[in-house]
């Protein structure tokens, strides 16, 4: 594993501290000071500290990706984003949370991307305009691209706001041959 110089300049190589959300993103991205707001839905990065006192409310959102995504289980997004290798987003509003999305970082050879791994919700019209302020927040990680695993139906709605299919993740399951 590599390691970064954190912004005290001392190496680290815990998750947390690799993706640099503690030390630069924390203090201005937060649930308490949302950094972009919609028509009337605000959207923040949530920190993991602040995780287990909304995780009630996200788990519904979360619910549906158990039908088609098999790789990640609910707990397995809650323990991922307690331990900083991912990231929750989530919009609000009059108080209550409509969408989420779940993030990672992941470092590739030739580039670092932002790679959105779950997005749901409703009242997608009223958030995906504060799309930028993660694009920013790629960038502010060392990111040069973002990804998204998702269903086909995202490859249309994120046409409009310049992202391009690259390639299609094809699966076959074999655990009927298991047996």
């Amino acid at each position: 594993m590599s390691h970064r110089k954190n912004q005290e300049g001392e190496m680290s190589d815990t998750p947390t501290e690799l993706t640099g959300i503690q030390d630069r993103a924390k203090e201005f991205i937060s649930s308490k000071n949302p950094l972009q707001r919609g028509f009337n839905c605000k959207v923040a990065l949530v920190n993991s500290e602040d995780i287990p006192m909304i995780w009630e409310d996200v788990i519904p959102l979360l619910e549906p990706s158990q039908n088609y995504q098999r790789e990640l289980s609910i707990q397995d997004f809650f323990d991922c984003l307690m331990e900083g290798e991912m990231q929750l987003w989530i919009a609000v509003e009059n108080k209550e949370i409509i969408a989420c999305m779940i993030s990672q970082f992941a470092t590739y050879p030739q580039k670092r991307v932002l790679r959105i791994i779950f997005i749901s919700g409703d009242g997608m019209d009223r958030w995906i305009e504060n799309f930028p302020m993660v694009e920013n927040f790629a960038l502010m990680n060392g990111c040069t691209f973002l990804e998204v695993w998702g269903r086909k139906a995202w490859v249309k709605i994120l046409k409009e706001w310049d992202w391009e299919c690259k390639y299609h993740i094809i699966t076959k399951d074999l655990t009927a041959r298991m047996h």
